[in-house]
C-alpha cells in the first residue's frame, strides 16, 4: 500500500457530462438570440421600437387616519346608543313614578271622601236621635198635662204648680242652690267654687243631711216620681229618660229651677219655660 494513499486529493472533481451538455445548450441559445438581434438592427426596413412606460396609480390614502376616524365614529355611535338607552330608562322610571303618585293621590282622595261621608252620616244620625228625644219629651209633657186636668192646683202659667215657700230641709236645699248662682260650671265639679249639674244637686242635698248618688242618671231615679204640675221646692228635675238622664237641677219654687247649665252660662236660675224638664222626683 502506498504511503500517500490516505491523503485526500486536492484536485477539483470532474464535472459530469450531463451538466456540461446543459451549460453548452444554454450558451448556444444566448448566442443565437444575440445574433438575431444584431441582424434585426442592421436591416434598413425594420421599424423603430417605441418603448411604452406604464405609470402605476399612487395610493394617497392615509390608512391610519381612516382607521382612527372609523374607531372614533364607532365610539360616538356607541355613546349615543348608551345615552339614548339611559334616556329611555329615565322616561320609563318617570312614567312609573307618575302613575304610582296618581294612584296614591286617588286612594287618598277616596279615603278622604269616605271619611267625610261617614262623618256626615254620623252627624245626621245624631241629629235624628236628638230630634226624636225632643219629640219624646214633648209627648211626655203633653201626656202629663192631660192627666193633671185643668184647675187641679194653682199654676204660674208654665204648667207647674205654685207651692208654698220652702221650709225645713227643703229650705236648706233651695237656699244653698240659690247661693251658688253665678259660679262657674266645670265638668266633674263638686264645689265650692264650681259645679257640674249633678255635683250641684248632690251638694245642695248634703245641706239637708241627705246623701245622693254622684251621677245624674242615678239621681233621676233616687226618689218618687212626681208630676211637673205638682212640684214642691227641693224636688229634683231631670232631662232625658228616668234612670238615664243627661241633666238635673233643683226646683226652687215659683216655677223656677237652679242648675249648673253649661260652661257658657255657669250656674243660673231659670223659669221652667226656658227649658222644660222631662220629669221630676221627690226625695224629701
Amino acid at each position: 500500500m502506498s504511503l500517500t494513499a490516505h491523503i485526500p486529493s486536492h484536485r477539483k472533481p470532474r464535472r459530469s457530462a450531463s451538466k456540461l451538455a446543459v451549460r453548452a445548450g444554454v450558451a448556444g441559445g444566448v448566442l443565437s438570440t444575440l445574433a438575431m438581434a444584431g441582424t434585426a438592427s442592421a436591416s434598413p426596413s425594420a421599424e423603430p421600437v417605441t418603448e411604452t412606460t406604464l405609470e402605476m396609480p399612487v395610493l394617497s390614502l392615509d390608512l391610519a387616519a381612516e382607521v382612527s376616524s372609523s374607531v372614533t365614529k364607532a365610539a360616538e355611535n356607541t355613546r349615543a346608543a348608551v345615552l339614548e338607552g339611559e334616556l329611555h330608562a329615565q322616561e320609563e322610571t318617570a312614567r312609573t313614578g307618575a302613575a304610582a303618585e296618581a294612584k296614591k293621590a286617588k286612594e287618598d282622595a277616596q279615603q278622604k271622601a269616605d271619611a267625610e261621608e261617614k262623618a256626615k252620616q254620623e252627624k245626621e244620625e245624631a241629629d235624628r236621635k236628638a230630634e226624636a228625644e225632643r219629640a219624646n219629651r214633648s209627648t211626655a209633657r203633653a201626656s202629663l198635662s192631660t192627666k193633671s186636668g185643668s184647675g187641679a192646683t194653682p199654676s204660674d202659667g208654665s204648667g207647674a204648680s205654685v207651692a208654698a215657700p220652702a221650709t225645713g230641709s227643703a229650705a236648706a236645699i233651695v237656699n244653698f242652690a240659690r247661693a251658688q248662682v253665678g259660679k262657674a260650671y266645670v265638668m266633674g265639679g263638686t264645689g265650692p267654687s264650681s259645679f257640674d249639674c249633678s255635683g250641684l244637686v248632690q251638694a245642695a242635698y248634703k245641706q239637708a243631711g241627705i246623701s245622693l248618688p254622684r251621677m245624674s242618671q242615678a239621681q233621676s231615679s233616687a226618689g218618687t216620681s212626681v208630676s211637673l204640675n205638682a212640684l214642691q221646692p227641693g224636688d229634683i228635675l231631670y232631662w232625658g229618660a228616668k234612670g238615664s238622664a243627661y241633666h238635673v237641677a233643683v226646683y226652687v219654687g215659683g216655677g223656677k229651677f237652679v242648675g249648673a247649665q253649661n260652661s257658657s252660662t255657669g250656674i243660673v236660675e231659670r223659669s221652667l219655660s226656658y227649658d222644660k224638664p222631662t220629669g221630676a222626683v221627690r226625695v224629701l
